[in-house]
């Protein structure tokens, strides 16, 4: 089995930050893609911030310069560093990662069960 356990949400100022935190763990051979979607309500799931096994980074056009996602190999897990938050970043954030599952022998996406941010004004 594989899991994706995720903290860091919260309720935060506008203008304030928050760290969330994503851990995978289970039967993993290997990790590739990793990212953060989120979703508000009423509205459709987006992707936020996508980060690839060579680091390179992918983000929404209204998180750029506010938003930084990293990843830490060793430990399985991918961060999103959220600053200057605004009340429109207010969702539920999933991550996912595209995992090797070392039981079944295959890639799959493995989602987390979602961590609510929420920023008032």
């Amino acid at each position: 089995q594989v899991q994706l356990v995720e903290s860091g949400g919260g309720l935060v100022q506008a203008g304030g930050s928050l760290r969330l935190s994503c851990a995978a763990s289970g039967s993993i051979v290997d990790i590739s893609n990793m990212g953060w979607h989120r979703q508000a309500p009423g509205k459709q799931r987006e992707l936020v911030a996508s980060i690839t096994i060579d680091s390179s980074t992918t983000y929404e056009d209204s998180v750029k310069g506010r938003f930084t996602i990293s990843r830490d190999d060793a430990k399985n897990t991918v961060y999103l560093q959220m600053n200057s938050l605004k009340p429109e970043d207010t969702a539920v954030y999933y991550c996912y990662a595209n995992i090797l599952n070392g039981q079944r022998l295959r890639w799959s996406d493995y989602w987390g069960q979602g961590t609510q941010v929420t920023v008032s004004s």
